[in-house]
């Protein structure tokens, strides 16, 4: 079902609440309990793990053809939080369409110079394997923190926030004559586009930071083109000796891998 997108009197796009029900496919009998649950819930919005906010993430709708009913229209961002939780099997779908109508960057998220700097340094420290894995795990701990603890559809789901699949990835390398059998992604990277695994880190670190999918995949964007411009290489810190790595300055390394907010992720 394609969801209707509207644009309210301040210019915010928004989705009704019995909308989104309906094209989640959820029992038209549960709507009552439903939507009670997701006005109260708690979603790690892009300013932080907090509970909904009238006239900010949700307004009332006046519906004058069926009073009874409660409605409510919804913030884009809220309203894809709000699908990511449901047990919808359709959910991944509607997640889809709801970013697509995302801004990817709003006046706000305008980059400061600090930020810009930021990214140079967070671009250097995913060279490192090690900085890559940190950060996948922590995407991976605010999906399941999302799902009420459950990583369902999670690979689904990694994949469409990044762009591509392993299988797609591995198709299209087949058919340029590369052998990819027994290949993981990283490997598959490592052979045919060894940057992209930079890209995909940053907008790991983004997403568990609770940034919205377009902005963390700007971030990831511009992280690619300055490690091909720098010629990032990508090191295996966790076997090889880290005297041998590339030169990368060790307090945003340890920061990165900690998730905590020092002189790097604190210009977010």
């Amino acid at each position: 079902m394609e969801i209707q997108v509207l644009i309210s009197k301040k210019g915010t796009k928004v989705v009704t609440a019995t909308q989104l029900h309906q094209a989640l496919e959820l029992p038209h009998q549960h709507y009552p309990v439903n939507v009670r649950k997701w006005i109260k819930d708690v979603y790690n919005f892009q300013d932080g793990i907090r509970r909904p906010v009238a006239m900010k993430d949700y307004g009332v709708r006046k519906w004058k053809d069926n009073p009874i009913v409660e409605d409510y229209y919804l913030t884009i961002e809220m309203a894809k939080h709000i699908a990511l939780h449901s047990r919808s099997r359709v959910k991944m779908a509607i997640s889809r369409q709801l970013v697509a109508h995302e801004d990817v960057l709003e006046q706000g998220d305008l980059l400061t110079k600090e930020q810009v700097l930021a990214v140079l340094d967070l671009t250097k420290a995913m060279g490192l394997v090690s900085c890559q894995d940190a950060c996948e795990r922590r995407h991976l701990e605010t999906y399941e923190q999302r799902n009420g603890g459950r990583a369902t559809d999670w690979w689904q789901y990694r994949s469409e926030v990044l762009g591509y699949s392993v299988d797609a990835l591995r198709e299209r390398l087949r058919k340029s004559g590369l052998k990819v059998n027994g290949k993981n992604r990283k490997q598959l990277l490592m052979r045919s586009d060894k940057h992209e695994l930079v890209r995909t880190a940053v907008i790991d670190l983004f997403m568990s930071m609770g940034k919205r999918e377009s902005y963390a995949r700007v971030m990831g964007d511009l992280a690619k083109v300055f490690a091909k411009e720098l010629n990032v290489e990508i090191f295996d810190d966790r076997d090889d000796a880290l005297a041998l790595a590339p030169a990368v300055n060790p307090t945003v390394v340890e920061e990165v891998k900690a998730g905590a907010k020092g002189a790097v992720l604190s210009c977010w």
